[in-house]
């Protein structure tokens, strides 16, 4: 895969230097030469100093021909600016733009340019760890919006149904991990013991969620 990076700070380094490991071509843009030091002597990819919404930089780094971009600067301007360009200009497939501003992160989500708020995932993550003592988390959906959740099962759950524990639009078991295998259930599925559930809730929904879980362990 062609991915094209732009911004070397601690995010941009790391995403960057992580798919080349995985054999994929990354392109990093910086503005600041000296930010490239963050990916090391042995980094195998192209590096293009240059602001990242400039279409000749782009062009330099290989859009359209590209499979992805990941907008990770410093400022949530220019990385919207960067990811508003790389779609809708160059029609890259896959477009991401890291957001700080949660109201902002709303606001591009819904015109069409994917976000990660690490404000808001960070936020989510922190009440997780300071109240949640039953749900691992194992996946972050949409910055933080949903996650993916692991559980033991509760033994007052033995013998009652996924139907039981789902609340449509809010929370759903999502698989069972059964004797080490995954198990994709129905709504009729029984739970056993032994069962790991994994559970995808909305992050507004896990109150509820917990509420259900306490009163079942």
């Amino acid at each position: 895969m062609k991915v094209v990076v732009v911004g070397c700070g601690r995010v941009g380094s790391r995403l960057a230097t992580g798919l080349a490991r995985e054999r994929n071509e990354v392109v990093v843009i910086d503005k600041n030469p000296l930010a490239f030091r963050r990916l090391g002597a042995a980094f195998p990819g192209r590096i293009i100093t240059g602001v990242g919404f400039d279409r000749t930089v782009l062009t330099q780094a290989g859009l359209p021909d590209v499979d992805a971009l990941a907008a990770v600067t410093n400022g949530d301007n220019t990385n919207f600016v960067v990811a508003a360009i790389a779609r809708r200009y160059y029609r890259v497939p896959k477009v991401v733009a890291r957001i700080y501003d949660p109201a902002r992160a709303d606001i591009y989500r819904r015109i069409g340019i994917p976000t990660i708020s690490s404000t808001i995932w960070g936020a989510n993550r922190l009440k997780e760890m300071l109240t949640a003592t039953r749900l691992t988390p194992v996946l972050s959906i949409a910055s933080g919006d949903a996650e993916v959740f692991e559980i033991d099962l509760p033994a007052l759950l033995e013998g009652t149904t996924v139907g039981d524990l789902d609340v449509p639009g809010e929370f759903l078991v999502s698989a069972i991990i059964r004797g080490g295998r995954a198990v994709i259930p129905r709504r009729g599925t029984r739970f056993e013991p032994g069962d790991v559930l994994q559970i995808t809730a909305l992050s507004s929904a896990l109150p509820k969620l917990q509420r259900l879980l306490g009163e079942a362990g």
